[in-house]
């Protein structure tokens, strides 16, 4: 039986720790069910000028993460669809990550919102008790947004700030080595093995001449 990871692109800024999570994933050999928001399509245009739009979203996310889809293991739900797979319990799925998680798709889904197919996967997610990531990408932040995390706290969710770490890279880290990093984690909460960034091994000065991993 498929049993996918849903990856869901709320409209907050950080289209590219989406990206990395769904490469690592197919490069994992898993399989992805991807929902994008609509304001996610706003910033994805906005950061990146690549569209998603629903009839055409293989060719459109295909050219998105840079990679041919022909043997991925990739599905599509419109965020508009509140009768997809992903909208029930029964659906069988591995868990859910939401990257970049907005400040309004923390709300939603904390209190139970379901405004659309994104937010009311993540419920299902946390009602089922499966893994459920969901990365913040704001500051600062106001006491509403720190409650509504608390509450996916105690809802079983991971919140996963997109906080970069150096240590693996160095202070001349590439964009692309901390975005690399924070998706990284998003897979260690998954359980899904990857070589996204080089990791603490309790020795000082451990990366290599070129800086990276």
């Amino acid at each position: 039986m498929r049993t996918p990871w849903i990856v869901g692109v709320s409209g907050a800024s950080g289209t590219p720790y989406a990206k990395a999570v769904i490469g690592a994933l197919l490069d994992a050999g898993e399989a992805v069910d991807l929902v994008v928001s609509k304001a996610a399509r706003l910033t994805l245009l906005d950061e990146t000028g690549a569209t998603v739009r629903d009839a055409h979203w293989k060719d459109d996310v295909a050219a998105w993460l840079a990679r041919d889809l022909g043997q991925a293991d990739l599905a599509y739900w419109p965020a508009g669809d509140l009768a997809a797979g992903p909208s029930s319990g029964s659906y069988p799925v591995k868990g859910m990550a939401v990257v970049p998680a907005s400040t309004a798709a923390c709300a939603g889904i904390a209190i139970g919102l379901s405004k659309d197919l994104l937010q009311r996967a993540a419920e299902v997610n946390l009602k089922e008790r499966r893994r459920t990531v969901v990365v913040p990408r704001e500051t600062p932040v106001t006491r509403s947004h720190l409650e509504h995390q608390i509450a996916l706290l105690d809802a079983g969710a991971v919140v996963l700030p997109a906080s970069p770490g150096f240590y693996g890279a160095g202070a001349d880290a590439t964009a692309q080595q901390l975005v690399d990093f924070v998706a990284g984690k998003v897979l260690d909460a998954l359980g899904v093995p990857h070589d996204l960034f080089q990791r603490w091994r309790g020795e000082l000065n451990q990366r290599s001449p070129l800086g990276g991993p």
